[in-house]
C-alpha cells in the first residue's frame, strides 16, 4: 500500500505533523526509533500546558492521541534509506519490507556532539545543559558555569546572568579581546582562564588543572549538532550551515529544495526546542496536506 505521507521521526515535530494530516483523513505512516534528543533530561520546560512534564510523558501522550486516528500507522524501527520513485518515495527499513508514500516529512531531529571533558557526558541533561530557557529557572539563581566551546560561547556567557551569578570557563578555547571583556564585566560575569581537568560531584564541581575546585549548580555549553539521519543527503535536499551545525534548508512552509519532501523540528532549524518543534510540525503537516491537494 502507498501511504499519502511517510513521516521519518516520531518525536515532537513528527507527531505534530502527523496530527494535522490525520485530521485531514490522510493515510500516514510514522517511522521512529524512539531516541528523542531530550531523553537525557528529567523534565521539559517552556511548552504551554506541559511545563515541568517529563519528555517521555509528553511524547507518550502525543503518540496516544495521534494513534486514535484510524488512518495512522506506526512502525517502531529504523529507516535506512529514502529515495524518489515514479509516484513518490520509497523508504527502506532495517527490518521489514520497503514502504512507499506520495510525500515525505523529515522529522529526524539532531544529535548533540558533546565537548570532550571527563565527567560531562554522564551529567548531560541533569546538571550540564545547552538551553537556559529550558533549564535555567530551575537552578534557582544558583551558581552557573558556561563552558566555552568556541568564541560563539560569548553569547551564552552574556545571557546566563539573568538566571544566576555566572562564571565563564574559557578552558583554552579562545581569548576574549578587550571589548569582549568589557561586555562580560558589564554583565558581572566572572572569567576563568584556567584549564579544566574534569567535572565531578553530585551537582557539578569543576576541578581545575591547578587543583582548585569550583562548585556550580549547573553548567551550560554550546554543543555541536548533526542531523540524526542521512535522508536529506540521500534525496538531494540542500542543507545550510548554522552556528551549531548543518540543518535542512526549508522555506516558510517547511518545504525542502526537493519537491514532495518537507522537513521540520530540530533537523530543519538552526536551533530548537519542544515548543518550536511542535509549531514546525504543525506547519509541515498542513503544508504537506496542501501539496497533496493542489500540487
Amino acid at each position: 500500500m502507498t501511504h499519502d505521507v511517510i513521516i521519518l521521526g516520531g518525536s515532537y515535530a513528527g507527531l505534530s505533523a502527523g496530527l494535522q494530516l490525520a485530521r485531514a483523513r490522510r493515510k500516514v505512516l510514522v517511522i521512529d526509533t524512539g531516541l528523542r534528543r531530550n531523553r537525557f533530561a528529567a523534565t521539559s520546560h517552556g511548552f504551554l500546558t506541559q511545563d515541568g512534564s517529563t519528555p517521555a510523558e509528553i511524547a507518550a501522550e502525543a503518540r496516544s492521541q495521534l494513534m486514535e486516528y484510524r488512518t495512522v500507522e506506526w512502525l517502531q524501527t529504523e529507516a535506512t534509506r529514502a529515495e524518489r520513485v515514479q509516484d513518490g518515495f520509497k523508504v527502506a527499513l532495517r527490518q521489514g519490507p520497503d514502504v512507499t508514500g506520495k510525500r515525505l516529512i523529515l522529522a529526524t531531529g539532531v544529535a548533540d556532539v558533546l565537548p570532550e571533558l571527563t565527567g560531562l557526558a554522564e551529567r548531560w541533561g541533569r546538571s550540564v545543559f545547552h538551553c537556559p530557557y529550558c533549564h535555567g529557572y530551575e537552578l534557582d539563581e544558583g551558581r552557573i558555569g558556561v563552558l566555552a566551546t568556541s568564541p560563539l560561547s560569548m553569547h551564552q556567557a552574556l545571557m546566563l546572568p539573568d538566571w544566576g551569578p555566572t562564571t565563564f570557563f574559557i578552558n583554552g578555547t579562545f581569548e576574549p579581546d578587550a571589548e569582549q571583556l568589557q561586555q562580560l564585566a558589564r554583565r558581572n560575569v566572572t572569567v576563568e582562564h584556567g584549564l579544566i581537568d574534569r567535572l565531578e560531584g553530585e551537582r557539578v564541581d569543576v576541578v581545575m588543572k591547578d587543583g582548585r575546585v569550583l562548585p556550580m549548580d549547573g553548567i551550560f555549553t554550546a554543543t555541536g549538532t548533526v542531523v540524526s539521519a542521512p535522508f536529506a543527503e540521500q534525496l538531494g535536499c540542500a542543507l545550510d550551515d548554522g552556528p551549531l551545525g548543518r540543518y535542512i534548508r526549508t522555506d516558510a512552509m517547511k518545504a525542502t529544495t526537493v519537491p514532495g519532501v518537507f522537513a521540520c523540528g530540530d533537523a530543519a532549524r538552526p536551533t530548537g526546542s519542544v515548543a518550536l518543534a511542535v509549531g514546525d510540525g504543525a506547519m509541515a503537516g498542513a503544508a504537506t496536506h496542501r501539496s497533496l491537494m493542489f500540487d
